[in-house]
């Protein structure tokens, strides 16, 4: 007996009536509508629209289909084409053939009944499960969209313009070639690129750290996440600068940490203004460049806020933004170098050192910290992606990331004193700036309708952000942050000249 002979014999009984209208004209019927994009795989539109009309229950189970010569000379396309997409449907259970029988809906689909569809209402939102209480956290938080980060003056964004592609390319040519760059080695990150990185922190910002200390993370962001959620519970307390850098706001928040705002004066963040609060599991903080207002710790008072650490049985994370820009001294070294096991997390990235998109960063965390660290990230994300680490690696150890930094800290001086100039001829006497010559972005208080403002620059071209929203209270002061980094000269000149009407405007 030939295999199928008893299943025939049975789905004979349940499908020889099924035909449509029981003539070859409503047989053709079903098909007689079905228009194919000569621009497009004409296979993969008969697959869709066949499976569409049996999934949706237009076409009934049990039902007969037309003969494949039929079907091929009322779509113009060959039988082997037609032929391939009823397999197709066969083999995903949609189908069912025999040899002089036809083709048949399966007889196993549930018969779904057609009605119309109710019109949709726009902007009505698609139904979606209950969220989890993280899920519903993140949902309160908001925050997640970002748009017209390219502009001219949008904060925290590189002068592409001036990095080495051609070098970068080179560099990527020689590795994408290399099969052990195609795959996955560590969750930890490349094990080149963690000497690379401890050989220039070691040197460029004075770090104590070995190769083992380093976690290679998708950018800074994820590093701040992977430190809230492995060392912060609900509720505990976490001590950020007031204001501060939205990205470590959000991360915090999201593990519903209980943030605790910490004013900073001039220089950063001042040792006398934190609580002593033995529950501050974490103190957040940019010593070396205060984000957004630029202040600058010095070394006693970075001693000091090591010492409130250990007293305190906290954990300092020290994000090391944009340390590598200072344009009339060295860059200050990391507090994290200052004394031998301080109780420091050190977070760095590529992101305004070579470009966004690269999505490196790392942290630099005491070894009993590692495995932990390495455990969260693994089941966080995974493994970062070799072929990028290979090149940066090679990129740091030959030398040209020291050359690039050489460049742009001359690229970016100059256009922070133009900065500095524009704002002599145009808003003297209107903004105060917050003029620390360093870093990528400038800072210009002022009372103003900030965010009204900069809803008026985007309009026009040019980003900014309003300083107001840098801060976790209400208490508040109102100006903009400037980033003149990704910003031609020309760009900045009418940029200002913006700003100037914006405000005078108002």
């Amino acid at each position: 007996m030939p295999p199928f002979q008893n299943t025939h014999n049975w789905m004979h009984k349940k499908i020889h009536f099924a035909t449509f209208n029981g003539t070859n004209s409503g047989i053709s019927t079903m098909i007689s509508d079905i228009q194919l994009d000569r621009s497009r795989p004409l296979q993969t539109q008969l697959y869709e629209q066949l499976a569409e009309r049996i999934l949706s229950g237009r076409y009934r189970a049990g039902q007969r289909l037309p003969s494949g010569r039929e079907c091929a000379t009322r779509w113009g396309v060959s039988r082997n084409t037609v032929n391939a997409v009823f397999d197709q449907l066969r083999a995903e259970g949609l189908l069912l053939s025999r040899r002089g029988a036809g083709w048949y809906v399966h007889h196993d689909l549930p018969s779904i009944p057609r009605s119309p569809e109710p019109p949709r209402v726009a902007g009505d939102p698609t139904p979606i499960p209950r969220l989890s209480r993280y899920g519903r956290r993140l949902q309160e938080l908001g925050g997640a969209e970002r748009s017209n980060t390219s502009l001219p003056l949008t904060p925290g964004i590189a002068d592409l313009t001036a990095f080495p592609v051609r070098t970068w390319n080179r560099i990527r040519h020689h590795y994408e070639s290399r099969r052990q760059a195609l795959g996955f080695e560590s969750y930890q990150g490349l094990p080149l690129l963690r000497e690379a990185l401890a050989d220039y922190l070691r040197s460029s910002r004075g770090l104590r750290c070995t190769p083992e200390q380093i976690l290679i993370t998708h950018g800074a962001q994820q590093a701040i996440a992977l430190i809230a959620q492995v060392l912060l519970d609900p509720d505990e307390s976490v001590l950020m600068e007031n204001p501060g850098y939205g990205g470590a706001r959000r991360a915090f928040a999201g593990v519903s940490a209980r943030i605790r705002p910490v004013q900073v004066g001039p220089q950063g963040l001042a040792p006398e203004r934190l609580p002593e609060t033995p529950d501050a599991r974490l103190l957040y903080c940019t010593p070396t460049h205060q984000y957004p207002l630029g202040g600058i710790v010095p070394t006693a008072q970075r001693l000091q806020l090591l010492e409130w650490a250990r007293r305190n049985s906290a954990w300092i994370v020290e994000d090391d933004y944009d340390s590598e820009f200072h344009f009339y001294q060295k860059p200050i070294p990391a507090m994290q170098g200052l004394v031998d096991n301080a109780p420091v997390i050190y977070v760095g990235s590529f992101s305004k050192t070579l470009f966004p998109a690269l999505r490196l960063g790392y942290l630099v965390a005491p070894e009993p910290l590692l495995d932990v660290l390495v455990a969260g990230k693994c089941f966080m994300s995974g493994e970062s992606p070799q072929l990028p680490q290979y090149v940066a690696a090679e990129f740091v150890a030959q030398g040209f990331f020291a050359r690039h930094l050489r460049r742009m800290r001359q690229i970016y001086r100059e256009k922070w004193e133009l900065c500095m100039a524009l704002w002599r001829q145009e808003l003297d006497g209107r903004l105060e700036p917050v003029a620390q010559s360093a870093g990528m972005h400038l800072v210009f208080r002022g009372e103003c309708e900030d965010e009204t403002i900069c809803n008026g620059m985007r309009s026009a071209g040019y980003g900014s952000t309003p300083l107001s929203g840098y801060y976790c209270t209400e208490r508040s002061e109102t100006g903009f942050v400037v980033g003149y980094a990704n910003a031609r000269p020309a760009e900045i000149v009418s940029g200002m000249h913006t700003l100037a009407r914006q405000i005078g405007a108002r």
